[in-house]
């Protein structure tokens, strides 16, 4: 049974402010004997409480969220929480910059992991894959390095 008091209504608001009702009553309403136990502790105890402490701002802690679902490998999660994370005001830029931390940290199978994720919930979110033009800019210094030993090559040889 699930309780449905003052916390519950909290992060049953909180839910849907990350998620959309598609993470909210879409998920509490149709619960059954087999994880209505988990949504009662997920909507209470995470978001209800934990969500609401002082000391972390929404912004901060889908940041710290997503970096440890991406270290643990939780692909679906870092697909759920990378939406609220840009529902929280982490832009896509910061998103990757966390995974390619990860990549560090935890390992190119999470790095990849993260990559994979954030790449389906861009695309779903309407969020094109040039971010900041780093990978452009890349290309462009690559192209004009190898120019440039090109026409070193061609003056050596005069």
């Amino acid at each position: 049974m699930v309780i449905r008091d003052d916390a519950y209504v909290v992060g049953l608001n909180q839910r849907r402010a990350m998620f959309g009702s598609a993470g909210a009553e879409k998920i509490v309403d149709h619960t059954t004997d087999i994880n209505d136990k988990i949504e009662d502790f997920v909507t209470r105890e995470t978001f209800g409480d934990l969500w609401q402490r002082p000391g972390l701002s929404l912004r901060d802690r889908s940041k710290v969220t997503f970096a440890m679902l991406v270290a643990n490998g939780r692909v679906h999660e870092m697909r759920v929480h990378a939406r609220g994370a840009i529902a929280n005001g982490v832009s896509p830029v910061e998103l990757r910059e966390i995974v390619l931390h990860a990549l560090h940290y935890c390992g190119v199978p999470a790095g990849v992991e993260g990559t994979r994720a954030l790449t389906e919930v861009f695309a779903d979110l309407g969020i094109g894959p040039e971010l900041d033009g780093e990978a452009e800019r890349t290309r462009a210094a690559v192209k004009k390095k190898d120019k440039d030993k090109k026409s070193e090559k061609k003056k050596s040889k005069k």
